[in-house]
């Protein structure tokens, strides 16, 4: 008897089981199916896409994403972007997007990359110039130039730009005077056409010098010219800050206090019943001798 009533119970159970576990399963079911949204398709990057690059056929794929999942400009035709110059650095698998690509008819390589009212200009460098080699596309720099200005017999060291980006470096080919070719580094600026100006002229009036920077750092310091004067223990900096002026303290004369007033000395003159006060003077008595 109670062998036979557990086995109804268990029986029991597993069915309330059963029917639970597919309650369950339609809803989650019904829930699934009804989230899903229609996708739409997205070209992405196939491999990584440097900058300075043209876009091909091999550069790129097209999947499907839900439509809620993708970013605004995005291309969902091969066509949209094939031929177009890359301006920014593209990872395998991200989205193309039209902040990463250069405007149509802009061409690629470096003219691409150029913003509109600015200037490309390349100084030749070394490996000192170029802080051992660390100045490279995305960095950000300071221009110093080391010379001798007109009228003046030494050496001075000033700052002529600050905040300059980096925007390529690379190699060109040059003969020595042997009329071999060799390779001499040049680095890429971006600047404005009067800063292009200055860092030209800089370039052919004596040497200069990249300064590496925080690209965070965005500042513009007032920095003084350096002369080799304030290198030295008691030498006279270039720019020295003005003397104290010297103050003089003018002392009053002293003036001497008034004299007193003269004592008033009184005579009681009694006339009958009547006892008047009369003021004489002080020394104004004749002398009794």
């Amino acid at each position: 008897m109670n062998r036979t009533r557990l086995l109804m119970i268990g029986a029991l159970a597993l069915a309330l089981g059963a029917v639970v576990a597919l309650v369950v399963f339609k809803k989650l079911q019904g829930k699934g199916s009804s989230s899903n949204e229609p996708g739409a398709d997205v070209i992405v990057a196939a491999d990584d896409i440097q900058v300075g690059a043209r876009i091909g056929e091999h550069d790129i794929r097209t999947v499907r994403y839900p439509a809620s999942a993708l970013p605004p400009g995005f291309y969902s035709k091969r066509s949209q972007v094939l031929g177009l110059g890359v301006i920014l650095p593209i990872t395998r698998g991200e989205f193309i997007l039209p902040s990463k690509l250069a405007p149509e008819n802009a061409g690629s390589g470096l003219p691409s990359l150029i913003p509109r009212g600015m200037r490309a200009v390349s100084v030749r460098v070394n490996e000192v110039v170029s802080v051992a080699g660390f100045v490279g596309p995305g960095t950000r720099v300071d221009i110093l130039l080391t010379g001798v200005p007109n009228g003046s017999g030494e050496s001075q060291t000033t700052t002529v730009l600050q905040n300059v980006a980096v925007i390529a470096s690379g190699h060109t080919l040059e003969r020595n005077a042997a009329g071999e070719a060799q390779s001499t580094p040049v680095i890429t600026l971006l600047v404005s056409p009067d800063d292009a100006e200055r860092l030209t002229l800089a370039s052919s009036e004596g040497h200069i010098q990249l300064a590496l920077r925080n690209p965070l750092d965005t500042l513009q310091d007032a920095v003084a010219p350096a002369n080799a004067k304030g290198l030295y223990q008691g030498g006279t900096p270039a720019a020295a800050a003005p003397p104290r002026p010297h103050v003089t303290t003018v002392k009053q004369p002293k003036t001497a206090p008034p004299p007193p007033a003269p004592s008033v000395f009184s005579v009681d003159v009694i006339q009958g019943d009547k006892k008047t006060a009369v003021p004489v003077p002080e020394g104004s008595g004749e002398d009794p001798k």
